[in-house]
């Protein structure tokens, strides 16, 4: 008898695309829900879905997640066990200028997500959070084990909102959740929006950089086959209570409740300056910077703990930024005939 489909939502984004195209590799069935939203360019997430199209095991739903109608219907329709929630607005500066989409989709449509799942008597959900959360945070790495009270944007804030929904549904009704904590994602078929993909643009137009806080900034860039196999393997492991779990000291990272939290990420900070400069390597040309200020809603630095994530699955991302790097801009030359 073969296994029920798996439910991706934001099928046609960076991080849902790849994890759909690696699963119906191995003959799973998914079923891929998105809006296919303007937020960036839509020639690139119709090129995405068009990876899938040739899978007999993919179907596709081109829905909003603030449809509850028809989110309804198609959890009818079909019977979900895993249930792999990605779609979301994400960008933290653009949640400075439109707030309220960042409400609609992450808040509401979270819900929305979470009431299906309640109802459709799934029995694993996953969920993207962000790096994000750990905001004006200075204790590195940073652990799912500690507070995270403080974001610097609205996208930060509806990320820990959505681990704090998940928690509730977790313990009222007894759903398993897992959030996964995204750090810095990267490689072919990415954003748009993200450094990476702005600066190889620019470079290769022969147009200036806009570099933040002077390059100073620390990232924990992750490739995105690392980001998929640390999803893969998790979804087999749905969440667990904690055994250990104290109303006294509360573990932010576990719960009394079927819920977990998990940083994915390389676990290896890389300043922004040496992520130009493999990026030059890359390319075969030198970066004209325009050096700018921290921004409103960065951070800093990020560096993901990821004790967890080996421990429970064996698995720890690897993938060297240089090598991710050289992917990516062999992707980028191909996709964009450069």
């Amino acid at each position: 008898m073969s296994q029920p489909p798996v439910l991706i939502t934001g099928v046609a984004g960076f991080i849902g695309n790849q994890l759909a195209l690696r699963l119906l590799e191995s003959g799973r069935q998914v079923v891929g829900l998105d809006s296919v939203n303007a937020y960036y360019d839509v020639r690139l997430k119709e090129a995405r879905l068009s990876r899938l199209a040739g899978f007999e095991g993919h179907s596709f739903t081109r829905l909003d997640l603030a449809d509850r109608d028809g989110l309804d219907a198609l959890f009818r329709r079909h019977d979900f066990r895993t249930v792999i929630h990605l779609a979301a607005q994400a960008g933290v500066r653009h949640s400075l200028t439109d707030p309220h989409a960042y409400a609609a989709s992450n808040l509401v449509g979270f819900l929305n997500i979470l009431e299906a799942c309640r109802h459709g008597g799934v029995e694993h959900l996953l969920y993207a959070s962000s790096s994000s959360v750990y905001g004006g945070g200075t204790t590195m790495p940073f652990s799912v084990h500690q507070n995270v009270d403080h974001p610097l944007s609205l996208y930060a804030a509806t990320k820990k909102a959505n681990e704090l929904m998940a928690h509730s549904y977790s313990h009222l009704y007894g759903l398993p959740t897992t959030g996964l904590r995204f750090f810095t994602v990267y490689g072919p078929w990415g954003r748009p929006d993200m450094a990476l993909y702005l600066f190889t643009r620019a470079i290769l137009a022969g147009e200036p950089i806009r570099v933040f806080n002077e390059g100073q900034m620390l990232r924990d860039f992750t490739y995105i086959d690392d980001i998929v196999a640390g999803i893969r393997a998790l979804t087999e492991r749905p969440a667990t209570p904690n055994p250990a779990w104290s109303a006294a000291e509360p573990d932010p990272g576990t719960s009394a409740a079927p819920y977990r939290i998990y940083n994915i990420g390389n676990n290896e900070p890389v300043a922004l300056q040496e992520m130009i400069a493999l990026l030059e390597v890359a390319l075969g040309r030198k970066a004209e910077k325009i050096l700018l200020p921290m921004q409103p809603g960065d951070v800093p630095a990020t560096y993901a703990d990821i004790d967890d994530l080996v421990h429970e699955t064996g698995f720890r991302p690897a993938t060297p930024l240089k090598t991710g790097i050289g992917h990516f801009v062999d992707w980028y030359r191909t996709y964009h005939g450069v």
